[in-house]
């Protein structure tokens, strides 16, 4: 009885607002429980019970109304237009963009009323970095003949040391397919050559496999089929080619694998670089990384008597053996490099019980863009790389939920960590630093909700979730969505890996399940093929690219909606949920048992 009579006075501030109906449900069963007996008085027991869970739903739901309501599409316009100005200069580590980046995010923070989210009592975590700019040649030599390559039309190579000069002199050129070693596919694209010194030549993707009952198809069994693992992202070719000791690997650019066209690598890697600053050398890239074009790999192998196409083909099978090209390539690399202290820049909200406190769920968003490119034509605004979608709108995002959050009459019972992270155009750095050096114990950290371009054409009957599958974590998302009246569908072009593209990649890494969401594809109140149409043209037109600006057109609705969405998802949690688990298939189950 005390039980029940503790819940009235959560109905009447319940009932001031919603859910009138089960409120009166709820005062016939009281009413009735004073004046029954038997079993006519379980079921009203039952009845009471039943209701007042309602209610008390309906009050944690009435209790997040308010904040939600808040979360602003204007307000998120007007930090992408500061974000995104020219007096931002493009957003790229170590200069004036990431100082007044910096300076503005903290700002915001403080204006909310978080606190410091650095234990030192900062807003900044520390990020070493390198920044490198490389000035490459690329020639190959076959018998009598020289072809040299011209930089950035042709290729694009770089070194992430800090040396003057780096050079590799006449490298054996091997092909080695897709450079995969996946032993759970019984693949093995190098079979035990010895490739030290040499350059590696390779296709970007996972080998795309057709399958054995329906060759339109990609086999399911096989790398996932359809959809990309990490063993085709660009980063896990670079690593191999680092740890078998390859004097350089060029990686065969093709648009439609490589999810992009050849001007995305030309404006990402032809300017300066930034690597995370660790004694030794760099793990993750060997001396000389690069893309070729896919014409002069056509070229390169024709020049050594073979057909690209047809080996291609041969690297989709477990028997591929590596080709030599009989053919060997130099590269000079002249860099110039400063050491950059960047910066991933924090705030909290403590969590409210004295035990869930120290559990911690993250909400992260990168900062950093491309800066400026003084070479391109026309005027200073068309050589600024603006980011306004990469990503001034997740920044955006982020502080819309740290201000939803402080809206709230109490806190979360935990923690909740907010982080926008440096350097996630170079290969996710700064997420990748606070993953190796984190300020609260992964171990604790139940996920991270990353944010990374905003849906910018209006409200979706859908929204999509990127790396679906891997952790409970999407129940969860999946129900809060229904509650909007939205359902959850798949990532529709999961053959462009965009899990492993994005910050949440390197705390899936570490352990720590990841969500991250992308625009539905089925706009209310347009055709069918719009929001498709919109996302098609915009990695088209505008992604890392100077038109990556602010239209009129846009419509941040749906964005405003996705974010409320990430609120519910991070609240729940906060609220004391439990933790997301990863899948038994998972490829990083064994880091979070760890």
């Amino acid at each position: 009885m005390v039980v029940f009579i503790m819940h009235a006075g959560a109905v009447l501030k319940l009932c001031q607002r919603q859910n009138q109906g089960i409120f009166w449900l709820w005062f016939i069963c009281y009413r009735l429980l004073f004046s029954h007996s038997g079993i006519r008085m379980k079921i009203i027991k039952l009845l009471l019970a039943a209701t007042s869970a309602l209610l008390m739903v309906g009050l944690c739901a009435a209790e997040l109304d308010a904040p939600v309501a808040h979360i602003s599409a204007d307000r998120m316009l007007s930090h992408i237009r500061v974000l995104s100005s020219d007096a931002f200069e493009g957003r790229a580590p170590g200069g004036v963009g990431e100082q007044r980046t910096v300076a503005y995010i903290e700002q915001q923070f403080k204006k909310i009323g978080l606190v410091p989210g650095n234990p030192d009592g900062s807003y900044l975590q520390l990020v070493p970095m390198l920044g490198v700019s490389s000035v490459p040649t690329l020639s190959w030599q076959h018998a009598d003949t020289t072809t040299a390559l011209n930089f950035p039309e042709d290729f694009v190579a770089w070194s992430p040391r800090p040396q003057q000069q780096v050079k590799s002199d006449q490298s054996q050129m091997v092909f080695v397919g897709y450079g995969v070693v996946a032993p759970e596919y019984h693949w093995d694209d190098y079979k035990g050559m010895d490739l030290h010194g040499k350059t590696l030549v390779m296709l970007i993707n996972d080998p795309a496999i057709p399958d054995p009952a329906d060759p339109s198809r990609l086999d399911p069994a096989m790398f996932k089929g359809k959809e990309m693992t990490y063993y085709g992202r660009w980063t896990y070719k670079f690593e191999m080619g680092a740890k078998l000791g390859a004097a350089a690997v060029l990686i065969v650019h093709e648009t439609i694998p490589a999810a992009y066209p050849f001007e995305v690598v030309r404006h990402s890697w032809a300017h300066k670089n930034f690597y995370l600053d660790s004694a030794g050398d760099n793990p993750d890239f060997p001396p000389v990384a690069g893309w070729i074009q896919l014409d002069r790999a056509r070229e390169l192998f024709t020049a050594a008597g073979l057909d690209f196409d047809t080996l291609k083909k041969a690297a989709l099978s477990r028997d591929f053996q590596p080709v030599a090209l009989n053919t060997t390539a130099s590269f000079t690399v002249n860099n110039e490099w400063q050491k950059v202290q960047s910066k991933n820049v924090l705030a909290k909200i403590e969590g409210s019980d004295p035990l869930l406190k120290n559990e911690t769920i993250i909400y992260s968003a990168h900062w950093d863009h491309l800066g400026m490119d003084t070479s391109l034509p026309g005027p200073r605004t068309k050589q600024i790389f603006h980011g306004a979608l990469d990503n001034a709108s997740g920044v955006a995002a982020l502080l819309e939920l740290a201000k939803a959050y402080k809206a709230l009459p109490q806190a979360p019972k935990r923690t909740i960590l907010f982080i926008a992270t440096t350097s996630e155009e170079q290969g996710l750095k700064g997420a990748q630093y606070y993953a190796r050096n984190p300020l609260y114990p992964l171990a604790q950290t139940l996920v991270d909700i990353n944010m990374d371009v905003l849906n910018s054409y209006g409200r979706t009957r859908d929204v999509r979730i990127i790396g679906g599958g891997k952790s409970s974590a999407d129940e969860l998302v999946a129900r809060l969505a229904a509650r909007q009246g939205r359902k959850v569908l798949p990532d529709e072009l999961p053959e462009y890996g965009g899990f492993y593209r994005a910050d949440q990649f390197e705390f899936a890494k570490a352990g720590v399940p990841g969500v991250y969401l992308k625009a539905g594809m089925e706009v209310i109140g347009k055709p069918a093929d719009y929001g498709r149409n919109k996302n098609t043209d915009y990695i088209a037109h505008h992604y890392h690219s100077v038109e990556d600006i602010i239209d009129k057109k846009w419509d941040l609705s749906g964005a405003a909606e996705d974010v409320q969405l990430l609120f519910a998802v991070g609240y729940e949690l906060g609220q004391g949920g439990a933790y997301p688990q990863w899948r038994k298939d998972a490829e990083f189950q064994r880091a979070r048992a760890d």
